[in-house]
């Protein structure tokens, strides 16, 4: 890597100009005119106004709609193995300083743009680190950021036995990438065989299966939002949509509730559902099964339910899909108001960030309106602080949660 700044050079439209005022850290392909001869693929380059001004370095790529991926506004920095160790060790400390105590042993080290290292997402699962790399330029370097990731933890007192790739996803492609999984091979390391972790979050033990589970293995995003739903399920019969692993339903179990029906249409999923609800013993008072949940809900006998919860999955994940997706979350939330009785409560969320806030509380008022109810807002969530928010870069700022009563 160069340390001179001897970087080959990418100018700005108009539009990219603009744009790049709010720091942003992505610039498009239409917000570019002019790129310099011989820029290689994940090249770092200098991104410039047509006037000459320095606005920022990052990863080129050629292949991708984000045409440049900025790592830096700051024309002194050099991206020499410092300037990555800092950029690691920053991460790492904000994780140490806002997670409560323990809980460093199960969460999001890495977020991508928002700790700077764009298209990196490193979880953590007891010994077991989960990336996923989704830019090219930062997949040309990634070899050294993993040893300088197990090397911080390391001297940390902690343990790491390796770094499992899930790189399986279909949007590497758009980066020119290929899809794959596995160990990637820290050197002077024995590859491990293991790929089931162990973790505990919120006091409740679950197997992680890093090889086969969505995304990285298991949702770390909602960790204090299922905390704050065990706080209102005691004592209640509880239905949790969408359910994949059990973990609101776990929570709620955990919290006291009379029962717990968990519902995915995924048998899979049910099946690891049930699995940790008799590592915890809780499956006493809990049941599970395979259903549609738009089928489902409204076959529900009203007051059967004291609290539903509805963590579905993204319904949209472009611009072009909200309003199919308004209406996909309108129906689930329409059905589980009609099924509650008064004073009943709603645990909702979406995790798409193209379904914002404010689309998503006129969903909830419109649900409102046809059931027949008026909602009262309890509490208003976000993602966990390990998933940490951009204010200027709204793609991090994805995950909306509502607990409300209905009356």
């Amino acid at each position: 890597m160069k340390t001179e700044r001897e970087y080959k050079k990418v100018l700005l439209t108009e539009r990219g100009k603009r744009r790049r005022e709010t720091r942003h850290p992505w610039v498009y392909d239409n917000e570019t005119e002019n790129a310099e001869e011989g820029i290689k693929d994940g090249d770092l380059v200098d991104v410039m106004t047509g006037a000459g001004k320095y606005t920022g370095t990052g990863f080129y790529n050629s292949n991708s709609k984000i045409r440049v991926r900025l790592i830096s506004n700051n024309a002194n920095d050099r991206f020499d193995d410092a300037f990555w160790a800092r950029r690691v060790r920053y991460a790492i400390d904000y994780r140490y300083t806002v997670m409560k105590e323990g809980d460093t042993n199960c969460c999001r080290l890495i977020f991508g743009e928002a700790d700077e290292l764009p298209g990196l997402t490193v979880d953590r699962f007891d010994d077991i680190l989960v990336a996923q790399v989704l830019s090219l330029g930062m997949d040309k370097i990634k070899g050294r950021i993993f040893e300088m990731i197990v090397n911080d933890l390391e001297s940390r007192g902690e343990k790491i036995i390796g770094v499992y790739e899930r790189n399986d996803v279909a949007i590497r492609k758009l980066e020119g990438l290929q899809e794959y999984k596995g160990y990637y091979e820290l050197p002077g390391r024995e590859m491990p065989q293991k790929t089931v972790a162990a973790i505990v979050e919120n006091g409740i033990s679950y197997d992680v299966d890093v090889e086969n589970g969505q995304k990285t293995g298991f949702f770390l995003d909602q960790k204090y939002n299922r905390e704050a739903v065990s706080r209102i399920a005691r004592g209640k019969n509880v239905l949790d949509c969408f359910t994949h692993t059990g973990s609101f339903a776990l929570n709620a179990a955990r919290g006291g509730a009379k029962h717990v029906h968990a519902v995915d249409v995924s048998e899979l999923a049910v099946n690891m559902a049930k699995r940790n609800a008799t590592i915890n013993g809780l499956d006493s008072i809990m049941s599970f099964e395979a259903v549609d949940v738009f089928d489902l809900l409204p076959n529900i006998k009203s007051g059967e339910y004291d609290l539903i919860i509805l963590d579905p999955p993204a319904f949209t994940k472009s611009r072009q899909t909200v309003k199919k997706a308004f209406s996909g979350y309108k129906e689930i939330n329409y059905r589980a108001m009609k099924a509650l009785p008064r004073g009943g409560y709603l645990a909702t969320c979406s995790c798409s960030h193209f379904m914002d806030e404010e689309s998503f509380i006129k969903m909830l008022e419109s649900a409102a309106k046809d059931a027949g109810v008026r909602i009262k807002q309890i509490e208003k969530r976000q993602q966990s602080p390990d998933h940490p928010i951009l204010l200027n870069v709204t793609e991090t700022d994805y995950l909306k949660f509502f607990i409300l009563q209905i009356f």
